[in-house]
């Protein structure tokens, strides 16, 4: 396992594609693209970034998280301001969070609920959809803190981790051509661990961030826990690198905002040839 960013204050949202790693540092308003081993900074999100996806080879989306917005980035032209692309403050009642885009563009994007912390009442969320003109449609709701996301292969399958929910789960979701959800069912109940960001690879194996038990668990589509790798606080994870067999993961020390910005203690790691 090999730190290859540090210094950061909360990364979040990491995304592998066409040889590059995409990310937030909420706490520091910056989206990042790491490539070939140089840091850029692609855009200033003063509502604070948190997940991403792409509408295409040239357009970033980014969540933002207070005012409740989309934004899209034109990679073809460095340092250009962000574009409102949908605003969600119909659907989300409270902040933004996770957001997966399939193949075409849509984007699928939670939210926390409410303002509530660890320990108080969570309010349950609704889950919007985001057509590629900025359309917005609720698609599944009475979610708990939905989190990280992954398509299966076929993108026939969604696939959502419910931090707080009780106990933690990973929620599966039919995926209709237009886009809706439909037959809903729990694939993994998990024993205390939180699930946080998702990922999933070339096997269809789901890798998830549980950073409150200091680990990486893999959990295959019968809902199996079939590995746990140790890794300090991890947030976020993405599948990538040239081999596509890699394992990115963000972590943190701490996810409190006053504390992340002055620690600076994010990393995201590197798990080389982790999917087998």
């Amino acid at each position: 396992m090999e730190a290859i960013i540090e210094g950061l204050a909360f990364p979040e949202g990491i995304r592998w594609r066409a040889g590059a790693l995409y990310f937030s540092d909420v706490h520091s308003h910056q989206v990042l693209r790491w490539q070939g081993g140089r840091l850029e900074v692609l855009a200033h999100i003063p509502e604070k970034p948190s997940g991403l996806g792409f509408l295409n080879d040239d357009t970033l989306l980014v969540a933002s998280q207070h005012d409740r917005a989309i934004y899209r980035i034109d990679l073809t032209k460095p340092g250009s301001a962000p574009v409102l692309h949908a605003d969600l403050s119909a659907v989300a009642s409270w902040h933004l969070n996770d957001m997966i885009t399939d193949s075409r563009g849509r984007a699928y994007v939670g939210n926390y609920g409410s303002g509530a912390l660890p320990g108080e009442a969570l309010a349950p969320a609704t889950l919007a959809l985001v057509s590629t003109d900025g359309v917005v449609t609720p698609v599944a709701d009475n979610l708990w803190f939905p989190n990280g996301m992954a398509f299966t292969s076929d993108e026939r399958t969604l696939i959502v981790a419910e931090t707080r929910s009780e106990p933690g789960r990973l929620t599966a979701f039919a995926v209709a051509e237009d886009g809706s959800l439909g037959e809903r069912r729990e694939l993994c109940v998990f024993d205390g661990e939180w699930p946080d960001g998702i990922a999933i690879d070339r096997n269809n194996d789901i890798w998830v961030a549980s950073p409150f038990s200091d680990e990486v668990l893999r959990v295959n589509l019968a809902g199996q826990i079939v590995e746990r790798v140790a890794v300090p606080a991890p947030y976020a994870v993405a599948v990538g690198g040239e081999s596509g067999r890699d394992l990115f993961v963000a972590s943190a020390e701490t996810w409190v905002p006053e504390d992340a910005a002055r620690l600076r203690s994010g990393r995201i790691f590197r798990l080389e040839h982790a999917v087998r």
